[in-house]
């Protein structure tokens, strides 16, 4: 992939979708370009249930709007398991995500990687890169049409996807894109991410793992969010000012060396206002930049 900057969208539908008139998906890359925003990520969350001709409806309606297209697969994947049957069943999720990312024209597909909350988390990667190579097998067609597979990193101690493990498994893969959603991150590590130079020490990481060129263009997902002892509680807005982290971090990062990621913003319900903020924030600084 490759575009001039950074591109901007929310996760989902938003409430101001529905309360603004529009009642179907069709009509919400049309309505995110008349926002000033480039990216939606269509939620495939609850099970790959979309039709082939309505997906196709708004591929052809994201294509005429230039809207990039990701998908979130189905919540209960978990490749990180060695009973057969729950692996057949989590790739056919997501091979299934995949073939209706075909029909969307989306280029990404993100994925949650699965559950350690009972093996050694060495072998539970291993189980989660055995399932990723029958991801493979199963979707090459789709791989070679451009799209990509995107583990994301995860904001539960239970869940598989700290910043390590997603770079692990996508380091020797140029067909895999980590999805690196820093909300997750700041609930993982207790709030973490407070500056500048934080989000500068993951990006040194990612550089490092994947050299610059695949750095400056990995997936994220972004919204201040609540946390405990074991993690992620909830993802919040970015009026809730309690709660971290600030995009004005990340985005001084992406401008200072070049990025162009796919920023999708989860925030909870006001994805697409945060969203704006988001594109408005990176403006403003590339603007002072000059």
């Amino acid at each position: 992939m490759a575009t001039d900057g950074p591109l901007f969208g929310p996760s989902g539908n938003s409430q101001l979708f529905y309360q603004e008139g529009h009642n179907s998906s069709e009509q919400m890359p049309g309505w995110l370009n008349d926002k000033g925003l480039t990216a939606y990520e269509y939620s495939l969350t609850h099970g790959v249930r979309i039709k082939k001709t309505t997906a196709e409806r708004i591929g052809e309606a994201a294509k005429d709007a230039g809207i990039f297209v990701s998908v979130h697969a189905p919540y209960y994947i978990n490749l990180a398991t060695d009973d057969s049957e729950a692996m057949e069943k989590s790739v056919r999720h997501l091979e299934r995500a995949t073939e209706a990312a075909g029909w969307l024209g989306a280029r990404r597909v993100v994925f949650h990687p699965g559950s350690a909350s009972k093996i050694d988390r060495n072998k539970a990667l291993e189980y989660i890169q055995n399932g990723l190579s029958i991801v493979k097998k199963r979707c090459q067609k789709w791989l070679d049409a451009g799209i990509k597979i995107c583990p994301e990193t995860m904001g539960k101690k239970n869940q598989m996807g700290t910043v390590e493990e997603i770079l692990a498994l996508c380091a020797d893969h140029e067909w895999l894109v980590p999805t690196f959603d820093f909300g997750h991150i700041h609930a993982l590590r207790g709030g973490a991410l407070n500056s500048v130079a934080d989000f500068e020490a993951i990006f040194d990481q990612i550089e490092e793992a994947l050299g610059t060129e695949r750095a400056s263009h990995i997936h994220c997902h972004f919204s201040r969010i609540e946390y405990g002892k074991s993690g992620e509680r909830r993802h919040v807005n970015f009026e809730d000012t309690d709660f971290g982290p600030d995009f004005t971090h990340l985005a001084e990062v992406i401008v200072t060396r070049g990025y162009a990621p796919v920023l999708i913003c989860e925030s909870r319900g006001m994805q697409v206002q945060d969203a704006v903020e988001m594109k408005e924030t990176y403006e403003r600084l590339k603007g002072e930049q000059k």
